[in-house]
């Protein structure tokens, strides 16, 4: 009993929330499968027509060099291209897009959107236009870079959050430097929280939730980039690379590995687990097969020979054991957490700034069956 009651407690923490629609390119084994897909055979993981004139291979690329290293859950990552033929429709903005090719509940409830992206030294977003990444058909919520339309100057180097076109988060966005983004929406009360960290680090709240008319069909939300035109400034190449792309709900996933794929830290083993099952060494369960009370060091051990459920709590869990506590005694008195939110460090917010945009949003128009932005 006492083995089924504590894997369910280390699953619990490992998993996070449950995934949604699950967009992390693990399944192609090249960005040519997205050609599958069509409004007669909607198949994959994505639709893919927001793009220019020439083969996927000129817009959309995949390798495992393209994804944040951090992110085990993913084998590969996904570079975007804007390069002079990324005109979509007879547009006059270069747009490479992805949506999520679902049926699942992507926009009632709460729900947490979660990628990484980066820039490189080679091809960067121009500093000179608007890009809007990551981006609802309704501009609700989105990344944006570079000069915003209206904007005085002719540069912006700033990575940044908007909501309805107000910028509520901001860093410079630096080449090399992956950001890990979870957008929390929340479309029943209307709003929508800003979740971030860099590199490796575990997502913490940026920004608490800003109050906005969320709403979404569920086939509206862009993976990419539209890039706005302006006069006197030439179309260049450029890519903006993304990982770690997923959509759950329940808890927030915070790890950068992703929900249900941790590392184990003293091996650098990926150990997979799926939402409703994990793996625990049979060993470590022989030694929780029983009420008697079990010390710190017993525990300790068990904890860490399954540190790939439960890699960077550890040392949380036997701080919350006493030394003379039965499981039974630690399960009904919920001294093991079944949330990792109450065994992690309370998240602090980043500090973030309120820069209003004067952005004029697109009209929008539908092209088949998607509601779409110009």
């Amino acid at each position: 009993m006492y083995n089924s009651l504590l894997l369910a407690s280390f699953a619990k923490l490992a998993l996070g929330g449950t995934i949604l629609w699950d967009g992390r390119f693990n399944d192609l084994t090249s960005s040519s499968k997205l050609e599958s897909w069509s409004w007669s055979n909607q198949v994959g993981p994505y639709q893919y027509y927001i793009h220019g004139t020439e083969n996927v291979t000129s817009y959309v690329n995949l390798d495992s060099t393209f994804k944040n290293p951090a992110d085990s859950g993913s084998t590969q990552g996904v570079k975007i291209t804007l390069d002079s033929t990324a005109y979509w429709n007879g547009q006059t903005m270069r747009r490479t897009e992805l949506i999520p090719q679902t049926a699942a509940a992507i926009n009632s409830g709460t729900v947490y959107y979660h990628f990484s992206m980066q820039r490189t030294a080679v091809n960067p977003p121009s500093e000179s236009r608007e890009h809007q990444i990551a981006f609802f058909e309704s501009h609700f919520t989105e990344m944006k870079s570079g000069w915003q339309s209206g904007a005085s100057g002719t540069t912006d180097p700033l990575l940044r959050w908007d909501v309805s076109s107000t910028t509520y988060w901001n860093a410079t966005w630096e080449a090399g430097v992956w950001h890990n983004i979870a957008y929390e929406i929340n479309f029943d009360a209307g709003s929508v929280a800003f979740y971030h960290s860099m590199g490796s680090d575990d997502l913490t709240l940026a920004h608490e939730a800003v109050t906005v008319s969320a709403s979404s069909d569920g086939k509206d939300w862009h993976l990419g980039v539209l890039e706005l035109p302006r006069d006197g400034y030439a179309d260049e190449t450029e890519d903006i690379y993304f990982s770690g792309v997923y959509i759950e709900d329940g808890d927030l996933t915070t790890s950068v590995a992703g929900p249900g794929v941790v590392v184990n830290a003293s091996s650098s083993t990926i150990i997979s687990a799926t939402s409703t099952s994990a793996v625990i060494p049979s060993s470590s369960m022989a030694a929780v097969a029983t009420s008697t009370p079990v010390s710190t060091g017993t525990i300790s051990s068990i904890v860490a020979t399954s540190a790939a459920l439960v890699a960077s709590s550890i040392s949380s869990i036997a701080t919350k054991i006493g030394s003379s506590t039965t499981f039974s005694t630690l399960v009904n008195s919920n001294k093991i957490s079944s949330s990792a939110a109450d065994i992690a460090p309370t998240a602090t917010s980043l500090s973030s700034t309120a820069l209003p945009s004067t952005t004029e949003e697109p009209g929008a128009d539908r092209d088949d069956d998607d509601e779409d932005c110009e």
